[in-house]
């Protein structure tokens, strides 16, 4: 029986590199993708240049766009002055284009309606849509109070949105990217430093002399500042030592690699430790003057010798301590980094620990090739008045005192407290999702799902019809980032700097851009006075005139450095006196913070779940081409990489009979089968106890015409979520699957 909740798709009429990633490559051939775009004449025709930075991931690279006389953008070329991009662009950022361009695009608003006993989505104009948005809100925050709604969001337009949001009197404003990706490593560095790692990470590669990736995919991940810092350390003679199940990118350019058991990564750290303290290879007058707990870490990792290691890692005791080695002969130059995505097996935040400390021991914090301390434009914000003070939150799902340590909203609280329970006086009620796909965003689909169900209206503002669209009651086409203003780009770094995005060509079809979107709602729903601006020109001159700059300026330089207001880059260079902001004004080896929430004040490894015979674990990652699901219909990007495959050991290959290029489907622990066919690829760079497969395909809506169909999802099959009792964050890869070689779903086509 259907219910109103149904995913629909939406009609025409409503919208209108290989699998190997940069593996093909060497490290000169990724360094020419990222060096192909000085700021030198892309033709001779004449061309204007608008500023902009990107929005096709988070490192959001400053840039210029080529527009022609025809009004129609030729191409966007990296900002030299950026200290994101350094002038150069990565694949995603040069194939931005492609976004504008797509004619798979959203076009107009959309309203579902039931016609006939069936549920569709019918063209609307924004006027009815947004009055219609208005209405709902309205109601809800009659009825039940304005912190039953929540906003997911992705991207630099879910600043606006969640201005709009918390005037209402919302405070269960959430990003996927901290539950499902950066959030323990941000508790855990808190906990040890008293400061975040922060976005982009305040890791100092290009000086460093010893770069330890655990699991972090420089390469593949594309983060454009950190590969082409990586790519001089290179040069410089770093060395780079990896630790991952898979020989990634980064692997084939190390001068180690350590193909771990997955799931094994604490006793490594342990294992390190150990040798760094009993060899006495720490930075002794760091530790002595900085940090707390010492004595207590020692006695701990006494028995975590590399032999113990061996037995879980599969990782030779020598391999240990000659790599342990390395990092004190580099010390304090040296970056064990902490990674991005790093919600893995449910003890993260712990993992994230282990990596702050062992940083600690090294020395690293705060000085030059470790860790420096970052920077940023302080911008005023626009006059407006105070927020309104909630009543209520999403943390009113879990008993008091849960994720006490959390800085964020949980994604996952949102959806937990959006299914009714008795022990809460309200759930939430409405959703508005901006930019982020859920359904691939968030693990355990069936959960999201039924929370949605139990909405009372649920509001997308996205580009594209990706999957969340079709259980919206309202969605609303947003123009491309290369179509509009957005809020100054202000994030830590070396130095200073403001950088502007401004529209390089009026909106395509019926779209507008998200500053609009919520100045229109604002307004409609009495919150004129958050928005006294009457354009976003407005507020970002009145803004840039507090820094002593203008709009105008910024039009013509796109992006301005501003001198750091003290010489602290590189802090603790000299071993000043310096208080922490953790309890006991130290790094804390021993957490007093995490010792008085209940939880080890040391790391410990435990033993975590295998594979069930004839399943293998599912590996995740990155391509340099997409940026997760959101790029794989882009038509720039899809012709770099236009499916996924599923690396296989040829052992396991062998044992199954599976060839390279055929056809598989997967299926994993719970009985879960991927809705199409993968490629196989056999290969010695995966072992034999697990596989990998690249995340952001497998997408079953069919107007997006490129991507339909197109390889298997991973989302799908994350059906066992391990949760971070410190943080919340969802450990996704305790998931295992097996091949299916006959289409499981003709069975039912037959029947």
């Amino acid at each position: 029986m259907k219910s109103r909740r149904d995913f629909i798709k939406i009609s025409a009429a409503g919208t209108g590199v290989a699998a190997l990633g940069l593996t093909s490559l060497n490290w000169k051939g990724a360094t020419t993708l990222l060096g192909a775009n000085e700021n030198d004449p892309v033709s001779d025709e004449e061309l204007k240049l608008y500023p902009t930075y990107c929005e096709v991931c988070f490192w959001k690279c400053a840039g210029w766009a080529y527009v022609d006389k025809n009004g129609s953008i030729r191409k966007v070329i990296g900002n030299k002055e950026d200290p994101h991009c350094n002038g150069r662009l990565c694949p995603r950022g040069t194939g931005g284009i492609g976004m504008y361009n797509d004619e798979d695009r959203l076009k107009t608003p959309l309203i579902r309606e039931t016609v006939n006993g069936e549920e569709v989505f019918r063209k609307a104009s924004w006027d009815e849509a947004l009055d219609l948005i208005a209405e709902k809100m309205d109601k809800l925050r009659k009825e039940h109070g304005p912190e039953c709604l929540a906003l997911f969001s992705h991207g630099t337009g879910g600043a606006m949105m969640g201005h709009l949001v918390k005037a209402y009197g919302s405070p269960n404003i959430t990003a996927p990217s901290f539950a499902q990706c950066r959030g323990p490593r941000e508790v855990a560095f808190a906990a040890t430093y008293g400061e975040e790692v922060m976005s982009p990470e305040r890791t100092d590669i290009r000086d460093t002399r010893c770069l330890v990736l655990i699991g972090s995919h420089i390469g593949e991940n594309m983060h454009n500042g950190q590969i082409q810092e990586m790519s001089d350390a290179i040069d410089q003679g770093a060395t780079i030592i990896t630790v991952d199940p898979r020989f990634s990118t980064a692997a084939s350019h190390s001068k180690y690699w350590l193909p771990i058991k997955p799931a094994t990564d604490i006793a490594l750290l342990q294992a390190w430790m150990h040798v760094i303290i009993n060899e006495e290879l720490y930075d002794k007058a760091y530790v002595e003057k900085y940090a707390f707990g010492f004595d207590e870490l020692k006695a701990d990792v006494q028995n975590k010798t590399p032999e113990w290691a061996y037995g879980i890692t599969t990782i030779e005791p020598e391999i240990i301590r000659k790599t342990a080695r390395e990092m004190a002969a580099a010390s304090p130059a040296v970056i064990v980094h902490p990674g991005r995505h790093v919600t893995w097996y449910g003890d993260d935040t712990q993992r994230s620990r282990a990596i702050a400390i062992l940083n600690a021991l090294l020395g690293s914090w705060g000085r030059r090739g470790g860790f420096y301390f970052p920077d940023k434009v302080h911008l005023p914000k626009y006059p407006s008045p105070p927020y309104p003070k909630p009543k209520r939150s999403w943390r009113d799902a879990y008993p008091e005192g849960k994720y006490k340590l959390v800085s964020e909203v949980l994604s996952t609280g949102i959806c937990d407290a959006t299914i009714p329970n008795p022990n809460l006086s309200c759930h939430l009620r409405g959703w508005i999702v901006y930019g982020t796909n859920l359904m691939a965003a968030l693990p355990d689909q069936e959960k999201t799902l039924e929370a949605i169900r139990n909405l009372d209206f649920l509001v997308v503002v996205d580009t594209m019809p990706m999957d969340i669209t079709g259980y919206a009651d309202v969605v609303l086409p947003e123009c491309t980032y290369l179509e509009r203003y957005d809020i100054l780009r202000t994030s830590p770094h070396r130095e200073p700097y403001l950088a502007l995005r401004m529209p390089a060509a009026p909106p395509k079809y019926d779209s507008k851009p998200n500053w609009w979107i919520a100045k229109q709602l604002g307004e409609r729903l009495g919150l004129g006075d958050y928005f006294k601006w009457d354009t976003i020109e407005d507020m970002l001159d009145w803004q840039l005139k507090q820094v002593d700059s203008s709009l105008e300026e910024m039009q013509k330089i796109g992006v301005k450095k501003y001198k750091r207001e003290y010489e602290d880059l590189y802090l603790l260079e000299n071993l000043i006196d310096y208080e922490f902001n953790t309890n006991t004004g130290k790094i804390e080896l021993y957490s007093t913070e995490l010792e008085l929430e209940g939880f080890d004040p040391i790391p410990q490894y435990t033993q975590h779940p295998e594979p069930p015979s004839g399943y293998y674990r599912l590996n995740y990652g990155r391509a340099p081409m997409h940026t997760f699901s959101r790029t794989s219909n882009n038509p720039n990007l899809f012709d770099l990489m236009d499916e996924n495959s599923v690396w296989v050991n040829p052992k396991v290959a062998a044992l199954w009979e599976l060839k390279k290029d055929e056809y598989v489907w997967l299926k994993n622990q719970d009985g879960v089968v991927t809705d199409f066919p993968i490629k196989v690829r056999v290969t010695e760079r995966i072992r034999w106890d697990s596989v990998y497969m690249v995340h952001g395909f497998g997408h079953n809506n069919k107007k997006l015409t490129r991507a339909y169909g197109r390889g298997a999802s991973d989302s799908k099959l994350i059906t066992k979520v391990m949760e971070d009792p410190i943080m919340g964050g969802t450990g996704m890869r305790g998931n295992f699957v097996t091949f299916l070689k006959e289409d499981p779903n003709r069975e039912e086509i037959e029947s």
